[in-house]
């Protein structure tokens, strides 16, 4: 009898097992990297992350998700996170933000008196203007070059301007405070990477607006500003960003037709496609390949209008959040939030984007660091990875995939090589993936037979193996990012099987690979995201 019931027992666990299997199939799926040449470069320090201005009391859904996170009044004394910007080696930081074009500077002859933001229903996005304390500009500044970050900084756009109708701002932009903070910052001997001019100002704007006509009159004012201000320093002179706003194309023209050349560096522009933070269709939309594609739209776009209008200029996404409003909680700092972010990172840099700053490093639900903690999220080790393994060069990818296999591939960071990024958007499939340079020619062709080499055994299966490669036993990098205990809303990220937390003294983690033969097969399991770095692929944009 109970020989019987053994037997019964294993038949079921053979069943389920069986069941557990078919639930998830094993697909396969052909890459071909083109990497013969380029289709667009991104700049060294392509991952930017912003440090906004809101308060503590800013909410929205009856959430407060802003803590102590303002540039005014975040803690700058904690080692943790020092740690998370020292590991980018550097992180471009960005600040600004909404509250941006409300931010008087207390130096020089400032006329009205300097006081924090404070709630008040008449103000901009309801709040007063608030007032940056230069002691408080000299803690920041220290921090963020001990932390080794390259920093870009929001300047007011709309001092001295008045409003006129609804969202319309008109009047002369008085550029003396402006002119005295940076003056200011120049005499210190402060290193600014970039100045940025205005927030959400252009088109239709956000909370406000000013024509495009000013705009571009005010920049050639600021250029000038920058130029005398900068033309006896030892100091490198910034670029002059604009306009940090959603992009409209007749706008967006017309403001680099008026500026003329020689004075914006970069244009930015922000994103945040995946609607308003409350949206209960979020998680639904970030596993939507379809929806996905749609941002492409923006980045050709917007690259499109500068080569036709401004060459002299490059595109950044200035800043992007998913997600408006603060970011959508439960997802925005959850596993799932990564597949939109890389995505975008892949995406964005296929057209041409130089920089992608994230909202926010930390604040709100879409920090990449928890407020109040320092704690890392898992888009932090997402977007520390891309950094530290995805090089300036973008190649041309083609796979016979389904839409859910999303494939970028960029020249290696700081070695020879490619490095794949691969999002599998499948709950029921995995993908065994195989790669090629879509190149046939026929490698060590001789009149006379003579004995394979390993190498020559590989060449063969695998046409990315190059004449880079030497004989010997070669090995690739996999970078595998699961969600803890497979909760996709989980707010730890894993690594090749192993969960990633700062350690007791708030050190990042080390982010070691799995190393894996040559002629073993790439894989990448269901709601997963993969970064493989191809050593030897032959791909000469990438020499």
């Amino acid at each position: 009898m109970g020989f019987k019931v053994c037997i019964f027992l294993l038949l079921g666990c053979l069943l389920l097992a069986s069941k557990t299997t078919m639930a998830r199939d094993m697909k396969r799926a052909s890459i071909v990297i083109q990497g013969a040449s380029r289709i667009a470069e991104t700049d060294e320090n392509f991952v930017c992350a912003t440090l906004d201005w809101w308060p503590h009391d800013k909410c929205n859904y009856d959430n407060c998700p802003w803590g102590y996170s303002s540039v005014i009044n975040m803690d700058l004394s904690r080692p943790i996170l020092s740690k998370a910007i020292q590991a980018f080696r550097p992180l471009r930081i960005r600040i600004g933000g909404s509250l941006q074009d409300q931010v008087i500077y207390d130096v020089g002859n400032l006329q009205t008196p300097c006081h924090p933001f404070r709630k008040m229903n008449s103000g901009l996005f309801g709040f007063s203007k608030g007032c940056l304390h230069m002691k408080r500009w000299d803690e920041l500044h220290s921090f963020l070059t001990k932390s080794g970050a390259v920093v870009t900084f929001g300047l007011n756009a709309l001092h001295g301007r008045h409003k006129l109708r609804g969202n319309a701002w008109g009047g002369a932009w008085n550029h003396v405070n402006t002119q005295d903070f940076i003056n200011y910052t120049v005499s210190k001997g402060y290193v600014i990477d970039s100045w940025e001019f205005g927030n959400e100002l252009s088109g239709s704007g956000v909370g406000a607006s000013v024509s495009a006509e000013l705009y571009g009159k005010d920049l050639i004012v600021l250029r000038d500003i920058i130029d005398k201000m900068y033309k006896d320093s030892r100091l490198v002179k910034p670029s002059l960003v604009a306009p940090g706003g959603f992009y409209e194309q007749q706008w967006y023209t017309k403001l680099l037709e008026i500026s003329g050349p020689g004075v914006v560096d970069v244009v930015t522009h922000h994103i945040y496609n995946l609607g308003s933070g409350n949206d209960p269709q979020l998680v639904k939309k970030i596993l939507d390949p379809s929806y996905l594609s749609k941002g492409a739209e923006t980045f050709k776009n917007v690259n499109k209008t500068i080569q036709e209008h401004g060459p002299w200029a490059s595109p950044w996404v200035g800043e992007s959040g998913g997600a408006y409003n603060s970011g959508g909680q439960h997802v925005s700092d959850t596993f799932i939030d990564s597949f939109w972010y890389l995505d975008q990172l892949g995406m964005s840099s296929k057209h041409n984007t130089k920089v992608y700053c994230r909202q926010t490093l930390v604040g709100g639900f879409y920090g990449l660091l928890e407020k109040g903690t320092f704690v890392p999220n898992p888009d932090y080790y997402s977007a520390l990875l891309w950094h530290r393994l995805m090089g300036k060069g973008v190649l041309a990818v083609q796979t016979d995939g389904p839409p859910q296999l999303r494939v970028y591939a960029h020249c290696s960071k700081g070695r020879e090589g490619v490095t794949l990024l691969l999002i599998n958007l499948s709950n029921q499939s995995d993908f065994t993936v195989s790669v090629s340079n879509g190149v046939n020619v026929a490698l060590n062709v001789e009149s006379k037979p003579k004995k394979k080499s390993l190498l020559d055994t590989l060449k063969k299966p695998f046409a990315w193996i190059g004449n880079k490669a030497s004989d010997g036993y070669l090995n690739r990098e996999e970078y595998h990012l699961t969600p803890e205990k497979g909760e996709l809303r989980s707010k730890t990220m894993v690594l090749n099987g192993k969960p990633l937390k700062p350690t007791e003294t708030g050190d990042i983690p080390n982010l070691e690979p799995v190393i894996r033969g040559v002629n073993s097969p790439v894989s990448v399991s269901s709601l997963s995201m993969s970064f493989v770095v191809l050593p030897s692929f032959d791909a000469s944009a990438c020499s």
